[in-house]
Parts: structure tokens; sequence; C-alpha cells
């Protein structure tokens, strides 16, 4: 099995090339809404924690516009600096997009007089998954340890089906996905 680096490297040209071939107008789309059986799993009172997708990654922004709509609180993850920890902030406008700003790895993010927020559900990105819960993350672990402090937080992988594989190289502290959804299907619950 490849190391972790190499994988991230292949999975991230095979991700690039993938969301390349989709029109842009085309991707907020295909992620417009969660999958039915995905939407029963979760709780009308629940945080919906989502992400604001940096370029080639599965559009999250369609689903903040339908969680808000559907009168969930929508967070996104916020840092304060590079190095300080993940945390989520309220995310009010995700049709304007207007209580945004640009954070230190820049990727958009709640602004500092946002509302800290912690998600009961939590969709992330990934490089690359497998259909046992496996994720294959930026490598920064930001996601891996919210999630370790957070165990009672569903986390579900968001990625184009080109990012499915067999294997996933794992470590201890790498957390499992409770399930992914891609354009065409969902993966899990697991």
């Amino acid at each position: 099995m490849a190391s972790k680096s190499t994988l991230r490297r292949e999975m991230r040209a095979l991700r690039r090339e993938h969301a390349s071939a989709v029109p842009e107008n085309m991707r907020g789309l295909i992620f417009r809404h969660p999958p039915g059986p995905l939407r029963e799993l979760i709780k009308p009172d629940w945080t919906i924690g989502l992400y604001h997708a940096a370029e080639h990654e599965a559009p999250a922004s369609g689903y903040a516009r339908h969680f808000s709509e559907a009168g969930h609180p929508v967070a996104l993850p916020r840092f304060e600096s590079k190095d300080s920890p993940m945390d989520f902030a309220a995310h009010d406008d995700p049709f304007g997009e207007q209580d945004l700003e640009h954070g230190p790895f820049g990727i958009m993010q709640p602004a500092a007089s946002s509302i800290a927020l912690t998600p009961d559900i939590l969709f992330v990105p990934l490089l690359a998954f497998n259909d046992q819960g496996a994720r294959l993350g930026q490598g920064g672990g930001h996601y891996d340890r919210w999630l370790a402090d957070n165990p009672e937080t569903k986390a579900i992988g968001m990625a184009w089906d080109c990012q499915l594989l067999d294997q996933i190289p794992t470590e201890p502290h790498d957390m499992m996905l409770d399930a992914i959804v891609t354009p065409t299907r969902l993966y899990g619950p697991f």
C-alpha cells in the first residue's frame, strides 16, 4: 500500500482532474441537498457542521442552504491562526455568504464575531475514502483532533465517486466516518 503522502499527492491530482471536468455551475447542483436516507438520520434540533469547499473539493454550499432553509443552525470551521485548534462558528448567510471572511489557511470562515457552535453532525471534506468509513484527509489532523474531542458528533464524508479506494492507510489517531455521500451513492451508515 502506498504511503499517506504518496496517496495524498495522487488523490489531489485525481480529484483536480475529475472536478475540473465538471462545469463549475454544475458542481453545486450535484451536491444540492443530502440524500433522503441521510436526512432521516438528522434530528430536527441538530446543529449541522459543514465546510467552505476549497477548489476541487465536493461543494458543501448547497447543503448549507438546504439545512438553513430547514431551520437547522449551520456551523463552519473557524481558526484564529494556523497554530490554533479548529473550532466551529455560526454561518448565518449561506445564500450571500456576507458573514464569512478569509481564514489563516485561505479558506472562507465565519467572522470573528460569529457565535461559537458545536455540530451534532459534521460533513467533512476528504482526499480519499473506502467503503468501510476510513478517510484520508489533507494531513493537518484538524478534523481528526476535533472529532476525537467530540465523539458524540456524527461524521459524514463528502466526496466525488473517483475518491473511493479499496484501502486507506490508517493510524490510531485517524477517526472513522459514520457515512460517506457521493454524487451517486451513500456509503453507510457504518
